[in-house]
């Protein structure tokens, strides 16, 4: 949770509205703790730093984004990439998406999709830098989200380094 609220308070700092929603941001957090608590949520730890430097969740398909005609069985779903603040530009969330991609490929899907938040357009640009291209653009009227794009699971930028994983967030939190 420290790693969404300093990023959180980043992004307060740069002027972006988001995650600056409380109730949503509540709603977001309770279905965070769902998915750690299904073991879909992973904690990046850099044993330099003794700490945790980043976090990933996936899940399913979200259906207020993602239709049957998308396919949902070909994709690998990532949530809540969140990188330190001390590791950022570091080439981790690069890591990270390459990791998402060996692990579609093994089990036989074609995509890792994302939704970002519409009025992202910097993390919008960031992914599209790293072989994201854009779907479209959903826009429910209780949503913030809907920025939907997709990098084929064969993309892999870092060939010569892969992240180790070690332990789920949920193994982390009952040890």
């Amino acid at each position: 949770m420290s790693l969404r609220t300093e990023a959180e308070d980043w992004l307060r700092s740069r002027g972006s509205d988001q995650w600056s929603d409380r109730e949503v941001g509540a709603r977001a957090i309770t279905k965070w703790k769902a998915a750690i608590d299904d073991g879909r949520t992973w904690l990046i730890h850099d044993d330099n730093r003794g700490r945790a430097v980043g976090t990933v969740s996936r899940g399913p398909a979200d259906q207020d984004f993602w239709s049957p005609s998308d396919r949902p069985e070909s994709a690998f779903y990532m949530y809540k990439l969140i990188i330190s603040r001390s590791a950022s530009g570091s080439g981790l969330g690069s890591l990270v998406l390459d990791w998402a991609c060996r692990v579609a490929a093994l089990e036989g899907r074609e995509w890792v999709r994302i939704d970002c938040w519409r009025t992202a357009t910097g993390l919008q640009h960031y992914y599209e830098g790293l072989g994201f291209k854009y779907v479209r653009t959903e826009a429910p009227p209780h949503r913030r989200s809907g920025w939907l794009a997709q990098r084929p699971s064969s993309m892999i930028l870092n060939k010569h380094q892969e992240l180790q994983p070690v332990a789920r967030a949920r193994d982390l939190t009952t040890s």
